[in-house]
């Protein structure tokens, strides 16, 4: 080995950190070297917290969005456990580390060129439900889809809105996911999540500071753990006909058949994003293989071999267009990440 390299080795022993950022610092030609083996030494500490079969590297992040794009991430990391979830999140922060936390991916775009760093993936794993009576605690990575059905199944009333929502708990209550006018903080009343150093902090009530599609916990860059929600006693056929209604009317109205992160944009005050989309004659219009819906303005659709760069450059194009023609500007709801 580069004597260079043993000598940076020797003097980053313990500090992970400094592994990561001392590749840009020493010659050229033992960086790919060094990142290898920095890479390596991470690997086997999360491998020591999480087991070996759940950690990927190189993992391309299209197998991990409902776009189906993103190019890889440097490690991925699925935790099987709330333990372990704080365990890997207090390792990444303390070893300073880039760390992203991840749900379903339903509301993400990964760039093209992936990303650096750690991805965490919380998954079904993490995703327990408990039903005491009116009130349902559960997991942040339980599917909305299951955690609506449990409701069915107890009777419970005020989860209808979230059947057809594809995300999990965690991202639904950090972004106060809703539809057909209702949100989650309507139901929500306390909830367990990792501050930005990974330790473990209690909301409740207004302590959320819900508003649209945000709450205290986006703002903080928190991780949900799991969250109690308060709901109502129902009558089951009542319950199961109201989400039959809206899963009939997303059918109709959205393109569930293709590729892609629900509504691109958020609803601008006084407008529809759809509609302003629309209007501007941009139905249809595609950049590459990502189209602006037929059947609905307000989503993109992956048409077939779409790129991150492609979704991207219609979201930009479509904002200046209706920016140009309403003075309206178009905020993103989805979430985009990666290396540029």
């Amino acid at each position: 080995m580069n004597v260079i390299l043993l000598s940076v080795m020797r003097s980053l022993k313990g500090s992970l950190f400094s592994c990561f950022g001392a590749i840009f610092l020493i010659n050229m030609n033992v960086q790919k070297e060094l990142a290898f083996l920095c890479k390596d030494q991470v690997v086997k500490a999360i491998e020591e917290i999480i087991g070996s079969d759940n950690v990927r590297v190189n993992e391309p992040m299209k197998n991990h969005t409902s776009f189906k794009v993103g190019g890889p991430a440097d490690i991925l990391a699925i935790p099987q456990s709330a333990d372990q979830l704080q365990k890997l999140y207090k390792f990444c922060v303390t070893s300073g580390i880039d760390v992203f936390v991840m749900g379903n991916g339903s509301n993400l775009i990964v760039r093209d060129k992936g990303l650096r760093g750690i991805v965490i993936k919380i998954t079904d794993k993490i995703g327990s439900c408990r039903v005491n009576g009116e009130e349902m605690e559960a997991e942040a990575g339980i599917l909305l889809s299951r955690l609506s059905k449990i409701a069915l199944q107890n009777n419970l009333t005020g989860l209808e809105f979230a059947s057809g929502i594809p995300g999990t708990l965690g991202g639904a209550v950090t972004m106060n996911a809703g539809a057909y006018g209702s949100t989650m903080s309507d139901v929500v009343i306390k909830t367990e999540y990792l501050d930005k150093n990974g330790d473990t902090q209690i909301l409740e009530g207004g302590e959320h500071n819900f508003g649209y599609r945000r709450s205290i916990i986006q703002l903080n860059k928190g991780i949900v753990v799991k969250s109690l929600l308060k709901l109502k006693k129902g009558i089951p056929e009542e319950i199961k006909s109201r989400m039959d209604e809206l899963n009939k009317k997303r059918k109709e109205a959205q393109p569930l058949e293709y590729p892609s992160a629900g509504s691109i944009f958020k609803r601008p005050e006084g407008h529809f994003a759809g509609k302003l989309i629309q209007d501007c004659g941009l139905k249809g219009y595609s950049i590459g293989g990502a189209e602006v819906s037929g059947k609905h303005c307000g989503f993109i659709i992956n048409k077939g071999g779409a790129t991150a760069k492609d979704i991207i450059n219609l979201i930009e194009y479509i904002q200046q267009t209706v920016f140009e023609k309403f003075n309206v500007q178009l905020e993103t709801e989805v979430k985009i990440i990666g290396e540029e």
